[in-house]
């Protein structure tokens, strides 16, 4: 199913996650998608830890970015985190970051819904489902 829920978090850029030319070291994006990801699932009434205590990970199986413009320390961004679909076992990310209204990179990812004892690919659960109900396409 295609949804159209989005939410923005921000989050400012610390001194040590910046690289010796004073931009914001790369490998640090997918952390910061990590933040939007759990915020954005928070937001909708669903904590990644209560997940686990009922059995279910979400583990990352793809991910894809672009670098469009860099990004410094101290600078604040804006991370919009949509969730697109959810087909099966899988549910679908796109981001969109930005430092005041210039894109710093867009990036994709892909969870899998995982039996915690089985580690084997589980539907989304119906309350997962549930929650997302009303941003249904």
């Amino acid at each position: 199913m295609d949804y159209t829920y989005s939410f923005l978090f921000t989050i400012r850029i610390r001194y040590s996650e910046t690289d010796q030319m004073g931009y914001c070291y790369y490998g640090n994006y997918a952390q910061y998608l990590e933040v939007g990801r759990v915020e954005a699932i928070r937001n909708l009434g669903v904590v990644y830890k209560e997940l686990e205590k009922k059995g279910i990970l979400l583990p990352v199986s793809e991910f894809s970015i672009r670098y469009k413009s860099p990004a410094f320390y101290d600078d604040e961004l804006t991370i919009i985190t949509k969730i697109d679909r959810i087909t099966g076992a899988r549910i679908y990310f796109s981001y969109v970051i930005t430092c005041e209204d210039k894109i710093i990179a867009q990036a994709e990812t892909t969870l899998v819904f995982l039996d915690k004892l089985s580690e084997r690919p589980m539907q989304c659960p119906d309350f997962f489902h549930e929650k997302l109900k009303k941003y249904a396409k």
